[in-house]
Protein backbone atom coordinates (compact mmCIF):
# COMPACT_ATOMS: atom_id res chain seq x y z
CA UNK A 1 0.00 0.00 0.00
CA UNK A 2 2.78 2.19 0.74
CA UNK A 3 4.79 1.55 -2.35
CA UNK A 4 1.52 1.93 -4.49
CA UNK A 5 1.10 5.84 -2.83
CA UNK A 6 4.53 6.58 -3.30
CA UNK A 7 4.45 5.67 -6.35
CA UNK A 8 1.70 7.42 -7.39
CA UNK A 9 1.65 10.77 -9.15
CA UNK A 10 0.65 13.42 -7.00
CA UNK A 11 -1.78 16.47 -8.28
CA UNK A 12 1.33 18.88 -9.23
CA UNK A 13 3.17 16.11 -10.89
CA UNK A 14 0.25 15.01 -13.03
CA UNK A 15 0.17 19.06 -14.32
CA UNK A 16 3.61 18.84 -14.91
CA UNK A 17 3.84 15.80 -16.88
CA UNK A 18 0.67 16.38 -19.10
CA UNK A 19 1.47 20.03 -19.51
CA UNK A 20 5.22 19.58 -20.27
CA UNK A 21 4.31 16.54 -22.82
CA UNK A 22 1.71 18.93 -24.07
CA UNK A 23 4.59 21.84 -24.61
CA UNK A 24 6.52 19.18 -26.40
CA UNK A 25 4.54 17.90 -28.82
CA UNK A 26 2.80 20.82 -30.08
CA UNK A 27 6.06 22.62 -31.02
CA UNK A 28 7.39 19.24 -32.48
CA UNK A 29 4.05 18.71 -34.57
CA UNK A 30 4.47 22.83 -35.94
CA UNK A 31 8.08 21.72 -36.88
CA UNK A 32 6.64 18.54 -38.32
CA UNK A 33 3.51 19.16 -40.47
CA UNK A 34 5.65 20.73 -43.57
CA UNK A 35 7.50 17.53 -43.78
CA UNK A 36 5.22 15.74 -46.23
CA UNK A 37 4.31 18.69 -47.68
CA UNK A 38 6.95 21.27 -48.59
CA UNK A 39 8.89 20.08 -51.15
CA UNK A 40 5.79 20.52 -53.47
CA UNK A 41 5.17 23.62 -52.30
CA UNK A 42 8.84 24.88 -53.03
CA UNK A 43 8.55 24.29 -56.73
CA UNK A 44 6.45 27.34 -57.14
CA UNK A 45 9.26 29.35 -55.42
CA UNK A 46 11.28 31.86 -57.30
CA UNK A 47 15.19 30.18 -58.05
CA UNK A 48 14.58 27.35 -56.06
CA UNK A 49 16.94 24.34 -56.56
CA UNK A 50 16.59 20.58 -55.14
CA UNK A 51 19.50 21.84 -52.22
CA UNK A 52 17.42 24.85 -51.04
CA UNK A 53 14.40 22.27 -50.89
CA UNK A 54 16.48 20.28 -48.47
CA UNK A 55 17.76 23.01 -46.80
CA UNK A 56 14.82 24.84 -45.77
CA UNK A 57 13.43 21.24 -44.74
CA UNK A 58 16.83 20.47 -42.19
CA UNK A 59 18.40 23.63 -41.33
CA UNK A 60 16.16 24.14 -37.74
CA UNK A 61 18.24 20.52 -37.02
CA UNK A 62 21.52 22.78 -37.25
CA UNK A 63 20.33 25.73 -35.23
CA UNK A 64 18.29 22.85 -32.68
CA UNK A 65 21.54 20.65 -31.98
CA UNK A 66 23.86 24.15 -31.53
CA UNK A 67 21.68 26.04 -28.82
CA UNK A 68 19.85 23.22 -27.02
CA UNK A 69 22.50 22.64 -24.61
CA UNK A 70 23.95 25.82 -24.01
CA UNK A 71 20.15 27.08 -23.65
CA UNK A 72 20.02 24.12 -21.13
CA UNK A 73 22.32 25.79 -19.17
CA UNK A 74 20.81 29.05 -19.24
CA UNK A 75 17.87 27.62 -17.57
CA UNK A 76 20.18 26.64 -14.32
CA UNK A 77 21.06 30.40 -14.10
CA UNK A 78 17.74 32.34 -14.81
CA UNK A 79 15.03 30.03 -14.68
CA UNK A 80 13.50 27.10 -16.47
CA UNK A 81 9.89 29.25 -17.72
CA UNK A 82 12.17 32.46 -18.87
CA UNK A 83 13.84 29.69 -21.35
CA UNK A 84 11.03 28.50 -22.09
CA UNK A 85 9.07 31.29 -22.85
CA UNK A 86 12.05 33.22 -24.71
CA UNK A 87 12.60 29.90 -26.86
CA UNK A 88 8.85 29.42 -27.54
CA UNK A 89 8.77 33.40 -28.82
CA UNK A 90 11.88 32.98 -31.25
CA UNK A 91 9.93 29.52 -32.05
CA UNK A 92 6.55 31.34 -33.14
CA UNK A 93 8.95 34.25 -34.39
CA UNK A 94 10.43 32.31 -36.57
CA UNK A 95 7.08 30.55 -38.12
CA UNK A 96 5.61 34.31 -38.64
CA UNK A 97 9.38 34.17 -40.51
CA UNK A 98 8.24 31.94 -43.13
CA UNK A 99 5.03 31.99 -43.43
CA UNK A 100 5.10 35.62 -44.74
CA UNK A 101 7.85 34.88 -47.09
CA UNK A 102 7.59 34.39 -50.63
CA UNK A 103 11.27 33.42 -51.41
CA UNK A 104 12.90 30.08 -50.53
CA UNK A 105 15.32 32.18 -48.67
CA UNK A 106 12.74 33.49 -46.63
CA UNK A 107 11.97 30.21 -45.16
CA UNK A 108 15.00 29.49 -45.17
CA UNK A 109 16.02 31.67 -42.06
CA UNK A 110 12.36 31.26 -40.85
CA UNK A 111 12.82 27.84 -40.32
CA UNK A 112 16.48 28.46 -38.58
CA UNK A 113 14.77 30.81 -36.18
CA UNK A 114 11.99 27.54 -35.32
CA UNK A 115 15.23 25.90 -34.41
CA UNK A 116 16.60 28.67 -32.55
CA UNK A 117 14.15 28.25 -29.90
CA UNK A 118 15.66 25.00 -28.52
CA UNK A 119 13.76 24.51 -25.25
CA UNK A 120 14.17 21.06 -25.23
CA UNK A 121 16.84 20.48 -22.49
CA UNK A 122 15.25 23.44 -20.65
CA UNK A 123 11.62 21.42 -20.34
CA UNK A 124 13.34 18.30 -19.41
CA UNK A 125 15.00 19.93 -16.45
CA UNK A 126 12.17 21.68 -15.67
CA UNK A 127 10.46 18.07 -15.58
CA UNK A 128 12.83 16.67 -13.43
CA UNK A 129 12.69 20.24 -10.82
CA UNK A 130 8.61 19.48 -9.88
CA UNK A 131 9.31 15.22 -10.12
CA UNK A 132 10.25 13.18 -7.51
CA UNK A 133 12.88 10.85 -8.54
CA UNK A 134 11.14 7.41 -8.29
CA UNK A 135 8.52 8.54 -10.72
CA UNK A 136 10.68 10.98 -13.21
CA UNK A 137 11.11 7.91 -15.43
CA UNK A 138 7.50 7.66 -15.91
CA UNK A 139 7.06 11.66 -16.92
CA UNK A 140 9.68 11.17 -19.10
CA UNK A 141 8.02 8.71 -21.44
CA UNK A 142 5.16 10.67 -21.82
CA UNK A 143 7.44 13.27 -22.89
CA UNK A 144 8.75 11.16 -25.39
CA UNK A 145 5.50 9.75 -25.87
CA UNK A 146 4.09 12.95 -26.56
CA UNK A 147 6.93 13.58 -29.72
CA UNK A 148 6.04 9.99 -31.16
CA UNK A 149 2.38 11.34 -31.76
CA UNK A 150 3.13 14.55 -32.93
CA UNK A 151 4.99 12.93 -35.41
CA UNK A 152 1.90 10.27 -36.43
CA UNK A 153 -0.04 13.44 -36.58
CA UNK A 154 1.78 15.23 -38.86
CA UNK A 155 2.41 13.02 -41.53
CA UNK A 156 -1.70 12.99 -41.70
CA UNK A 157 -2.73 16.69 -40.73
CA UNK A 158 0.06 17.84 -42.92
CA UNK A 159 -0.99 17.23 -46.07
CA UNK A 160 -4.94 17.89 -45.01
CA UNK A 161 -3.95 21.60 -43.89
CA UNK A 162 -2.04 22.21 -46.83
CA UNK A 163 -4.86 21.49 -48.97
CA UNK A 164 -7.13 23.86 -46.44
CA UNK A 165 -4.94 26.70 -45.97
CA UNK A 166 -2.07 26.11 -47.84
CA UNK A 167 1.97 25.57 -46.02
CA UNK A 168 2.05 29.63 -45.48
CA UNK A 169 -1.14 28.24 -43.47
CA UNK A 170 0.68 25.84 -41.96
CA UNK A 171 3.14 28.02 -40.53
CA UNK A 172 1.07 30.92 -39.15
CA UNK A 173 -0.62 27.80 -37.34
CA UNK A 174 2.60 27.24 -36.09
CA UNK A 175 2.51 30.68 -34.36
CA UNK A 176 -0.52 30.29 -32.66
CA UNK A 177 0.70 26.57 -31.24
CA UNK A 178 3.68 28.53 -29.97
CA UNK A 179 1.24 30.90 -28.32
CA UNK A 180 -0.71 27.70 -26.78
CA UNK A 181 2.46 26.39 -25.46
CA UNK A 182 3.50 29.63 -23.95
CA UNK A 183 -0.04 29.83 -22.22
CA UNK A 184 0.23 26.31 -21.14
CA UNK A 185 3.76 27.49 -19.65
CA UNK A 186 2.46 30.83 -17.58
CA UNK A 187 -1.08 29.39 -16.80
CA UNK A 188 -0.48 25.29 -16.44
CA UNK A 189 2.59 24.64 -15.39
CA UNK A 190 3.36 24.68 -11.73
CA UNK A 191 6.48 26.84 -11.06
CA UNK A 192 9.36 24.83 -8.85
CA UNK A 193 10.42 26.02 -5.18
CA UNK A 194 13.65 25.05 -6.27
CA UNK A 195 16.17 24.03 -9.42
CA UNK A 196 18.65 21.48 -8.67
CA UNK A 197 21.18 20.30 -10.84
CA UNK A 198 20.32 16.84 -12.27
CA UNK A 199 22.63 14.44 -13.66
CA UNK A 200 19.79 12.13 -15.25
CA UNK A 201 18.27 14.69 -17.36
CA UNK A 202 20.75 17.31 -17.78
CA UNK A 203 24.10 18.06 -19.06
CA UNK A 204 27.41 18.17 -16.87
CA UNK A 205 30.09 19.91 -18.55
CA UNK A 206 32.30 17.24 -16.54
CA UNK A 207 30.91 14.48 -17.87
CA UNK A 208 31.61 15.81 -21.84
CA UNK A 209 34.61 13.77 -22.00
CA UNK A 210 33.66 10.58 -20.32
CA UNK A 211 30.64 10.49 -22.79
CA UNK A 212 32.26 11.63 -26.02
CA UNK A 213 35.23 8.84 -25.80
CA UNK A 214 32.49 6.24 -25.02
CA UNK A 215 32.49 3.99 -27.75
CA UNK A 216 29.20 1.94 -27.56
CA UNK A 217 27.51 5.96 -27.03
CA UNK A 218 29.24 7.14 -29.97
CA UNK A 219 27.76 3.81 -31.95
CA UNK A 220 23.86 5.11 -30.67
CA UNK A 221 24.67 8.78 -31.37
CA UNK A 222 25.78 7.82 -35.04
CA UNK A 223 23.05 5.43 -35.11
CA UNK A 224 20.37 8.30 -34.16
CA UNK A 225 21.82 10.78 -36.45
CA UNK A 226 21.72 8.28 -39.49
CA UNK A 227 18.40 7.52 -38.73
CA UNK A 228 16.95 11.00 -39.07
CA UNK A 229 19.20 12.14 -41.91
CA UNK A 230 17.54 9.04 -43.84
CA UNK A 231 14.16 10.23 -42.59
CA UNK A 232 14.59 13.54 -43.48
CA UNK A 233 16.49 12.36 -46.93
CA UNK A 234 13.36 10.68 -47.81
CA UNK A 235 10.85 13.25 -47.36
CA UNK A 236 12.70 15.57 -49.55
CA UNK A 237 12.04 13.28 -52.70
CA UNK A 238 8.86 11.03 -51.12
CA UNK A 239 6.25 13.65 -51.92
CA UNK A 240 7.55 14.17 -55.21
CA UNK A 241 7.60 10.75 -56.06
CA UNK A 242 3.96 9.86 -55.17
CA UNK A 243 2.75 13.01 -56.95
CA UNK A 244 4.38 12.89 -60.00
CA UNK A 245 5.38 8.91 -60.77
CA UNK A 246 2.15 7.86 -59.30
CA UNK A 247 -0.21 11.12 -60.31
CA UNK A 248 -1.25 10.90 -56.20
CA UNK A 249 -2.68 14.76 -55.75
CA UNK A 250 -0.73 16.22 -52.55
CA UNK A 251 -4.01 16.54 -50.68
CA UNK A 252 -4.51 12.57 -50.86
CA UNK A 253 -1.29 11.62 -49.40
CA UNK A 254 -2.54 11.18 -46.15
CA UNK A 255 -4.50 8.29 -47.07
CA UNK A 256 -1.09 6.77 -47.52
CA UNK A 257 0.49 7.93 -44.19
CA UNK A 258 -2.32 7.25 -41.88
CA UNK A 259 -2.70 3.75 -42.10
CA UNK A 260 1.01 3.40 -43.20
CA UNK A 261 1.63 5.02 -39.88
CA UNK A 262 -1.27 3.02 -37.62
CA UNK A 263 -0.06 -0.66 -39.21
CA UNK A 264 3.96 0.36 -38.62
CA UNK A 265 3.08 1.15 -35.46
CA UNK A 266 1.29 -2.45 -35.11
CA UNK A 267 4.33 -3.91 -36.31
CA UNK A 268 6.40 -2.89 -34.61
CA UNK A 269 5.35 -3.42 -30.80
CA UNK A 270 5.73 -7.26 -30.69
CA UNK A 271 9.52 -6.89 -31.16
CA UNK A 272 9.69 -3.96 -28.97
CA UNK A 273 8.87 -6.50 -26.44
CA UNK A 274 10.56 -9.11 -27.76
CA UNK A 275 13.70 -6.71 -27.51
CA UNK A 276 12.83 -5.76 -23.71
CA UNK A 277 11.25 -8.56 -22.18
CA UNK A 278 12.94 -11.74 -23.81
CA UNK A 279 16.36 -9.65 -23.64
CA UNK A 280 17.01 -10.15 -27.12
CA UNK A 281 17.59 -5.88 -27.74
CA UNK A 282 20.91 -6.45 -30.16
CA UNK A 283 19.30 -8.69 -32.25
CA UNK A 284 16.41 -7.45 -32.57
CA UNK A 285 18.17 -3.81 -32.77
CA UNK A 286 20.74 -5.24 -35.55
CA UNK A 287 18.00 -6.57 -37.87
CA UNK A 288 15.79 -3.48 -37.90
CA UNK A 289 18.99 -1.66 -39.29
CA UNK A 290 19.21 -4.68 -41.53
CA UNK A 291 15.68 -4.07 -42.91
CA UNK A 292 15.99 -0.27 -43.53
CA UNK A 293 19.20 -1.26 -45.91
CA UNK A 294 17.07 -4.00 -47.69
CA UNK A 295 13.98 -1.07 -48.49
CA UNK A 296 16.13 1.69 -49.05
CA UNK A 297 18.08 -0.56 -51.78
CA UNK A 298 14.92 -2.05 -53.09
CA UNK A 299 13.60 1.54 -53.51
CA UNK A 300 16.14 2.34 -55.28
CA UNK A 301 16.89 -0.66 -57.66
CA UNK A 302 13.67 -2.21 -57.99
CA UNK A 303 11.80 0.65 -59.10
CA UNK A 304 8.16 -0.78 -57.31
CA UNK A 305 4.88 -0.14 -58.64
CA UNK A 306 2.81 2.41 -56.35
CA UNK A 307 1.86 -0.54 -54.25
CA UNK A 308 5.03 -2.16 -53.70
CA UNK A 309 6.60 1.72 -52.94
CA UNK A 310 3.59 1.58 -50.15
CA UNK A 311 4.60 -1.38 -48.89
CA UNK A 312 7.79 -0.30 -48.51
CA UNK A 313 7.48 2.51 -46.89
CA UNK A 314 5.49 0.72 -44.34
CA UNK A 315 8.53 -1.58 -43.42
CA UNK A 316 10.70 1.35 -43.22
CA UNK A 317 8.17 3.41 -40.94
CA UNK A 318 8.05 -0.41 -38.84
CA UNK A 319 11.92 -0.31 -38.57
CA UNK A 320 11.87 3.45 -37.88
CA UNK A 321 9.58 3.26 -34.88
CA UNK A 322 11.29 0.13 -33.42
CA UNK A 323 14.85 1.81 -33.77
CA UNK A 324 13.67 5.41 -33.15
CA UNK A 325 12.05 3.60 -29.20
CA UNK A 326 15.16 1.34 -28.70
CA UNK A 327 17.76 4.09 -28.74
CA UNK A 328 16.76 6.15 -26.05
CA UNK A 329 16.33 2.90 -23.76
CA UNK A 330 20.30 1.57 -25.06
CA UNK A 331 21.71 4.77 -24.05
CA UNK A 332 20.20 4.71 -20.86
CA UNK A 333 21.46 1.47 -20.32
CA UNK A 334 24.92 1.75 -21.52
CA UNK A 335 25.52 5.25 -20.20
CA UNK A 336 27.36 5.92 -16.90
CA UNK A 337 25.22 5.74 -13.91
CA UNK A 338 25.83 9.66 -12.90
CA UNK A 339 26.18 10.73 -16.67
CA UNK A 340 22.77 9.76 -18.51
CA UNK A 341 22.06 13.73 -18.84
CA UNK A 342 24.78 14.26 -20.14
CA UNK A 343 24.63 11.64 -22.81
CA UNK A 344 21.61 12.07 -23.81
CA UNK A 345 22.12 15.88 -24.22
CA UNK A 346 24.83 14.34 -26.85
CA UNK A 347 22.36 11.97 -28.54
CA UNK A 348 19.88 14.98 -28.73
CA UNK A 349 22.52 17.54 -30.33
CA UNK A 350 23.50 14.03 -33.05
CA UNK A 351 19.75 13.54 -34.09
CA UNK A 352 19.10 17.16 -34.85
CA UNK A 353 22.43 17.15 -36.72
CA UNK A 354 21.19 14.17 -38.73
CA UNK A 355 18.16 16.25 -39.66
CA UNK A 356 20.38 18.88 -41.25
CA UNK A 357 22.47 16.68 -43.10
CA UNK A 358 19.43 14.78 -44.41
CA UNK A 359 18.05 17.66 -45.70
CA UNK A 360 21.13 19.33 -47.14
CA UNK A 361 22.58 16.22 -48.27
CA UNK A 362 19.40 15.00 -49.30
CA UNK A 363 18.96 17.73 -51.38
CA UNK A 364 22.45 17.85 -53.19
CA UNK A 365 22.20 14.44 -54.14
CA UNK A 366 18.51 15.09 -55.57
CA UNK A 367 19.60 17.83 -57.00
CA UNK A 368 22.73 15.91 -58.71
CA UNK A 369 21.66 12.74 -59.80
CA UNK A 370 17.71 12.33 -59.71
CA UNK A 371 15.49 11.12 -57.07
CA UNK A 372 16.05 8.00 -56.81
CA UNK A 373 19.52 8.58 -55.94
CA UNK A 374 18.35 9.56 -52.42
CA UNK A 375 16.95 6.22 -51.76
CA UNK A 376 21.15 4.97 -52.25
CA UNK A 377 22.29 7.03 -49.96
CA UNK A 378 20.20 6.28 -47.68
CA UNK A 379 20.77 2.59 -48.11
CA UNK A 380 24.69 3.44 -47.86
CA UNK A 381 24.11 5.20 -44.13
CA UNK A 382 22.06 2.35 -42.92
CA UNK A 383 24.81 0.06 -44.41
CA UNK A 384 27.30 2.36 -42.59
CA UNK A 385 25.38 2.17 -39.43
CA UNK A 386 24.96 -1.59 -39.12
CA UNK A 387 28.70 -2.13 -39.36
CA UNK A 388 28.78 -0.06 -36.08
CA UNK A 389 26.16 -2.13 -34.88
CA UNK A 390 27.26 -5.10 -35.35
CA UNK A 391 30.29 -4.55 -33.23
CA UNK A 392 27.85 -2.94 -30.55
CA UNK A 393 28.10 -4.83 -26.95
CA UNK A 394 25.16 -6.77 -25.48
CA UNK A 395 23.24 -3.68 -23.60
CA UNK A 396 22.95 -5.37 -19.73
CA UNK A 397 19.14 -4.76 -18.67
CA UNK A 398 19.72 -2.46 -16.05
CA UNK A 399 17.48 0.16 -14.93
CA UNK A 400 17.79 3.86 -13.50
CA UNK A 401 16.92 4.38 -9.81
CA UNK A 402 17.30 7.47 -8.12
CA UNK A 403 17.20 7.97 -4.37
CA UNK A 404 17.49 11.09 -2.24
CA UNK A 405 19.62 10.78 0.42
CA UNK A 406 19.46 14.45 1.66
CA UNK A 407 23.51 16.62 2.04
CA UNK A 408 26.32 13.41 2.83
CA UNK A 409 30.15 13.89 3.74
CA UNK A 410 32.65 12.51 1.64
CA UNK A 411 33.01 9.96 3.75
CA UNK A 412 29.41 9.18 4.67
CA UNK A 413 28.60 8.95 0.76
CA UNK A 414 31.36 6.71 -0.23
CA UNK A 415 29.97 4.46 2.86
CA UNK A 416 27.11 5.12 1.54
CA UNK A 417 27.57 3.87 -2.22
CA UNK A 418 28.72 0.22 -0.43
CA UNK A 419 25.93 -0.15 1.52
CA UNK A 420 23.24 0.57 -1.73
CA UNK A 421 26.08 -1.66 -3.78
CA UNK A 422 25.11 -4.60 -1.46
CA UNK A 423 21.02 -4.51 -1.34
CA UNK A 424 19.68 -7.25 -3.93
CA UNK A 425 19.26 -5.73 -7.23
CA UNK A 426 21.36 -2.76 -7.72
CA UNK A 427 24.30 -3.16 -9.83
CA UNK A 428 26.11 0.10 -9.78
CA UNK A 429 25.48 3.52 -7.21
CA UNK A 430 27.18 6.88 -7.47
CA UNK A 431 26.26 9.06 -4.98
CA UNK A 432 26.40 13.41 -6.12
CA UNK A 433 25.16 15.66 -3.81
CA UNK A 434 22.08 14.36 -2.32
CA UNK A 435 20.71 11.81 -4.57
CA UNK A 436 22.16 8.25 -5.26
CA UNK A 437 22.31 7.27 -9.01
CA UNK A 438 21.73 3.66 -9.31
CA UNK A 439 21.48 1.59 -11.99
CA UNK A 440 19.23 -1.82 -11.20
CA UNK A 441 18.02 -4.97 -11.82
CA UNK A 442 14.14 -4.39 -11.55
CA UNK A 443 13.06 -8.26 -11.26
CA UNK A 444 15.29 -9.11 -8.16
CA UNK A 445 15.30 -5.48 -6.80
CA UNK A 446 14.66 -5.16 -3.11
CA UNK A 447 12.42 -1.54 -3.07
CA UNK A 448 12.14 -2.20 0.78
CA UNK A 449 15.62 -2.11 1.24
CA UNK A 450 16.54 0.88 -0.69
CA UNK A 451 13.54 2.71 0.68
CA UNK A 452 15.10 2.94 4.21
CA UNK A 453 17.96 5.12 2.63
CA UNK A 454 15.70 7.90 1.58
CA UNK A 455 14.97 11.11 2.92
CA UNK A 456 11.87 13.48 1.75
CA UNK A 457 13.16 16.27 -0.98
CA UNK A 458 12.80 19.41 0.58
Amino acid sequence: MLKALENRLTIQETRSAFGLAAIYGVRMLGLFMILPVFALYARDLADVTPTLVGLAIGIYGLTQALLQIPLGMLSDRVGRKPVIVGGLLVFGMGSIVAAMSTSIEGIILGRALQGSGAIAAATLALAADLTRENIRTRVMALIGLSIGLAFMLAMVLGPILNEWIGVPGIFWLTALLALLAIGIVLLFIPTPVQMKHQRDTEVTQGNFSRVLTDGQLLRLDFGIFALHLMLTANFVVLPLILQDQFSLASAEHWKIYLPVMLVSFLLMLPFLIIAEKQRRMKTVFVSAIGLLVVVEGMLFLSQPGFWGTVLLVLLYFAAFNLLEASLPSLVTKLSPVDAKGTAMGIYSTSQFLGIFAGGIVGGWVHAQYGLASVYLLCAVVAGAWLLFALSMKRPRYLSNYLINIGRQSRQEAQELVAKLTAVQGVAEAVVVDDVAYLKVEKHALDEEALRAFSKPSL
